[in-house]
């Protein structure tokens, strides 16, 4: 998630052998008594060599990368910005409206349905640290089809965590700091426990998955605003947490020592703007630079790669999902203010 007032950063000739043939002189002058007659002798025809026609050799076309595509657009002026994504098994994409405080659905073929809105606080939201606004943020959907996300309004009695299962309404099952602003969420299924980022307060918290008091994990320099937001993105994968700083443009991961934080590895540096991020089928991560409106690939040695650009559509990209081969990207339009919306692209194309 970027800031409404952010600075946009993204570019034989061959020469032909000319051939002389070489005349031999003439031979002194003979008395013409001496000069025996001329012989005919018969030369054969010219024999005639067939030549064999030039092959045309096929060339095979250019490949072309395949465009971007808009799944859908947003309404801007109903604050429609989607701010993170999450994924059913049918395809269904799942998203937390932002300025709207909204939790909706978008279809296949890109049919969006409001799930739930969210009260506004008594203050409109002008409270929540550093924005200004009350707004939902990170979203994670169970197997069962439970959604679970966050809202940061600046209020004591509705900031935290909430689920919401199918066909019902959310309802808050852990608190989080009003002061701070809950934005990352990302479930560990098998320690059945919830990662909360906080990227005003600089924190990774846990909550089991039934609810609960939240309990700060992590408060390691490295997660730390500088300046506007800190510690953002977050996912739990191969024995460790993974999370973004956006002020400080690092990817880190934290191993899980029996549940415990471990020292943060920085596995990449420089990242301006970095806000969400994922894993692809090939275990590269692939982020989104809010500002920079880019969506990059990062190795494992930390090396980036641009995948997507405005060119293709990105309006500040905040989120981004992986379905198969697909890749799905959520653009809020915080500071373009043009075109909130939804891309799908092949990933293995990128």
């Amino acid at each position: 998630m970027r800031r409404r007032i952010l600075t946009l950063a993204v570019a034989t000739a061959a020469a032909g052998a000319l051939v002389v043939p070489w005349a031999e002189p003439a031979p002194a002058s003979t008395p013409a008594a001496a000069v025996a007659p001329a012989r005919s002798v018969p030369v054969p025809p010219a024999r005639s060599v067939p030549v064999p026609p030039a092959r045309s050799v096929p060339v095979p076309p250019a490949r072309s990368v395949p465009a971007a595509r808009v799944v859908t657009h947003f309404d801007l002026a109903k604050g429609q910005l989607p701010e993170n994504i999450t994924l059913g098994p049918d395809g269904t994409a799942y998203l937390t409206f932002a300025a709207a405080r909204q939790v909706a659905a978008v279809d296949r073929a890109g049919r969006t349905r409001v799930l739930a809105t969210l009260p506004a606080p008594a203050d409109g939201g002008v409270a929540t640290p550093v924005l200004g606004f009350a707004l939902t943020t990170g979203i994670v959907r169970t197997a069962d089809g439970t959604l679970y996300f966050l809202y940061a309004s600046g209020d004591a009695a509705s900031t935290g965590l909430y689920r919401m299962p199918p066909g019902q309404q959310p309802r808050r099952i852990a608190a989080l700091p009003a002061a701070g602003l809950p934005n990352g969420l990302a479930l560990d299924p098998t320690s059945r426990t919830f990662y909360v980022t906080d990227s005003v307060l600089g924190t990774i918290s846990t909550i089991p998955l039934a609810g609960g008091a939240a309990r700060v994990w992590s408060s390691a320099s490295a997660l730390a605003a500088t300046g506007f937001l800190g510690v953002n993105g977050v996912k739990v994968r191969g024995g460790a947490v993974w999370v973004t700083n956006l002020d400080q443009g690092t990817l880190l991961r934290i191993p899980l020592r029996q549940g415990r934080a471990g020292s943060v590895e920085t596995r990449a540096t420089g990242l301006v703007g970095l806000d969400d991020f994922t894993f692809a089928p090939d275990g590269r991560v692939v982020a989104t630079l809010n500002g920079p409106n880019t969506v990059v690939g990062i190795d494992g040695d930390g090396r980036t790669r641009t995948l997507l650009t405005g060119a293709d559509g990105l309006q500040n990209p905040t989120s981004v999902a992986v379905r198969g081969h697909t890749l799905l990207v959520a653009s809020a339009a915080y500071t373009t203010a043009t075109d909130p919306n939804l891309i799908a692209v092949p990933l293995h194309h990128r």
